[in-house]
């Protein structure tokens, strides 16, 4: 018998958005992939000196001031919620402040019974997949539930 928690397979989709290009194709590829109709979690997560995310307004901000960036990190998720819903799915959108980036969508994950969690890949390889890490790459090795990591085209 499994130690590993039971999953439900009716549980929201946990999509990783922060405002890239290929954060996007994720959502548009989970849009082509999962039954339409289904509750989606898009979650942008920022990090204390270090955001994690693109804006995705010209609105400018102060990245040291935390209120600041999370008013960015909560517009960005709103427009990833917004694409997702657009996608097929019925989102609501999240911002959260934690780090490393892939523990927080982890424990999203968790902690809403995610049936599937869905994020695009930077590509990163090499040295500096070393040195940079890979938030796809941690969050497929580190959860039980299923992980849809989309891959820019030719990667």
């Amino acid at each position: 018998m499994s130690d590993r928690p039971v999953r439900s397979a009716a549980g929201p989709v946990v999509i990783a958005y922060d405002g890239s290009e290929l954060s996007r194709r994720g959502i548009e590829e989970a849009g082509e992939l999962l039954t339409p109709g289904r509750q989606a979690v898009v979650v942008c997560v920022w990090e204390p000196f270090d955001l994690g995310f693109v804006p995705v307004d010209d609105e400018p901000f102060d990245a040291e001031d935390a209120a600041a960036v999370r008013a960015a990190a909560e517009r960005t998720a709103a427009a990833g919620a917004a694409l997702a819903d657009a996608a097929g799915f019925r989102s609501e959108s999240l911002a959260i402040d934690t780090a490393p980036a892939w523990k927080g969508i982890v424990q999203l994950a968790d902690e809403r019974d995610a049936s599937v969690i869905v994020l695009g890949s930077h590509g990163r390889s090499g040295l500096a997949s070393v040195i940079v890490g890979s938030v796809a790459g941690a969050v497929a090795a580190h959860s039980h539930r299923t992980v849809l990591i989309a891959h820019a085209p030719g990667e």
